[in-house]
């Protein structure tokens, strides 16, 4: 099913879309600079999933996380099987799927999506983790595909529930847009609602579709970004080499791209 979304936004992606009122490029640059990955000393970056689509790179900082959140579930279930075999509860959610891809005894399934309401076929993300998890105050993990709802989810979504997150794993969708103000609005406040607390640590675009270049930025419509809560941070640099060595396409047969300049200090 995510494989059909994923060609579905794709072909969109590729399409022109209507510009009613155009960002101005200074305002997309500094919110990029904001987002410019931090390398943390004595947090090495690891890869928890295969080898292609659902792997993401995490800081290794994973002592302690109670629980993984994983909302989206694919035909891959190798990162949440990373994540269990280390010890943490994973809860999933999709419902647009009976089941995970993969069975572990510490997966825990709700067939429903995230969303900014609570009823029979959605569940706001706080309602998701209270039900699922009677420790109020424990570190979690959140790591989210869900094709576009993540803009709702992140704003929905209360602040001491963000702070409970030591980890974020998120791919954005549509960034291409960030050009159309009105949406560029949207997507500002749900970056600026995580870095309130978190560092961007590391940015993947996903090569499912490729670079919109207008102005002289080159934005990447799909961008995997991982970010680590600031008080795990003490010491931290710019990372200025992209991709990571641990790094892959997502789509193996598609053209390779690396992360365009604008996305990080060089």
């Amino acid at each position: 099913m995510k494989q059909l979304l994923k060609s579905t936004i794709k072909k969109y992606l590729e399409t022109k879309v209507a510009i009613t009122s155009l960002t101005d490029k200074k305002d997309i640059e500094e919110l990029l600079y904001k987002l410019h990955p931090v390398s943390v000393s004595g947090k090495e970056l690891i890869r928890f999933g295969g080898k292609g689509d659902g792997g993401y790179l995490i800081p290794d900082d994973l002592e302690g996380i109670e629980a993984c959140f994983s909302p989206g579930v694919d035909q891959i279930s190798q990162f949440e099987k990373d994540c269990a075999d280390r010890g943490m509860k994973v809860f999933l959610a999709d419902k647009s799927v009976d089941k995970p891809a993969e069975e572990h005894d510490l997966f825990h399934f709700t067939k429903k999506y995230l969303g900014i309401l609570s009823n029979d076929d959605f569940m706001t993300l706080d309602d998701w983790v209270d039900n699922s998890i009677s420790n109020k105050d424990s570190d979690l993990l959140l790591q989210m595909d869900i094709e576009g709802g993540e803009y709702d989810v992140f704003l929905s979504a209360s602040n001491p529930l963000m702070k409970r997150f030591r980890t974020i794993v998120v791919e954005y969708h549509w960034l291409n847009r960030l050009w159309d103000s009105s949406f560029f609005y949207w997507a500002k406040l749900t970056f600026n609602k995580i870095l309130q607390t978190h560092y961007c640590v590391h940015i993947h675009p996903n090569n499912c579709s490729y670079p919109i270049k207008r102005n002289g930025l080159d934005i990447p419509p799909i961008v995997e970004f991982t970010f680590l809560r600031k008080d795990r941070i003490e010491d931290f640099s710019y990372q200025k080499q992209f991709p990571h060595p641990l790094d892959y396409d997502n789509v193996p047969d598609n053209q390779h791209y690396v992360l365009p300049d604008c996305w990080y200090r060089k």
